[in-house]
């Protein structure tokens, strides 16, 4: 289940109706897919290709898409820290950032120029497009797992182009756990730790 925080409101909205409204409005893509397709957790890239080969297609053809990936980032991958660097600071690409999460979780921070920054918490079954020119970066939560279909409009992929404006110093890198999840659901506080 995908959370949207929108820090400077001190506000959390994690209804995917809700969530896909309020990013429509700032311009972000953001769906729900429900996991159709059996898929076990060693399905190797080419096996999740083939299974959501009717949506990858189809968002090939909203969005001008060439080709599709697929990343599995565990925490034993070799230079992981060197590779996150890259998308921990605010950037924005010449092409659009499409992502479907497989599996695990991930945090995008998306900075408007109409609206005060949002994070995304993104995982299984969430879908998100972040047009070109969007500043935005991206954060592992604390697994460090994710795997998510890529979908590219140049073959080459995204090229981060930095802003160098510190603007992500400001932000936690903060994810919610299922538990996290569970008291704020039930409209409880709940401890950053939990």
């Amino acid at each position: 289940m995908a959370v949207l925080t929108i820090p400077e409101e001190n506000r959390q909205i994690t209804d995917s109706a809700e969530i896909e409204a309020y990013l429509k409005a700032i311009g972000i893509g953001f769906a729900q897919w429900e996991p159709s397709h059996p898929l076990s957790e060693t399905a190797s890239s080419e096996e999740i290709l083939a299974a959501y080969a009717p949506e990858i297609e189809a968002l090939k053809q909203q969005g001008g898409y060439v080709t599709a990936d697929v990343i599995d980032i565990k925490p034993d991958t070799p230079n992981l820290d060197g590779m996150l660097a890259k998308f921990s600071r605010e950037h924005s690409h010449a092409e659009d950032e499409v992502r479907f999460t497989i599996e695990g979780h991930g945090l995008f921070h998306i900075n408007p120029q109409t609206s005060p920054v949002v994070s995304i918490q993104v995982e299984a079954g969430d879908l998100l497009v972040v047009p070109e020119g969007t500043l935005h970066w991206f954060d592992l939560c604390g697994d460090r797992r994710i795997r998510a279909i890529r979908l590219f409009q140049e073959m080459a992929g995204w090229t981060p182009h930095y802003t160098e404006s510190g603007k992500e110093q400001g932000f936690v890198p903060l994810c919610f756990s299922p538990k996290a999840m569970e008291m704020v659901e039930a409209g409880q506080q709940c401890d950053r730790r939990v």
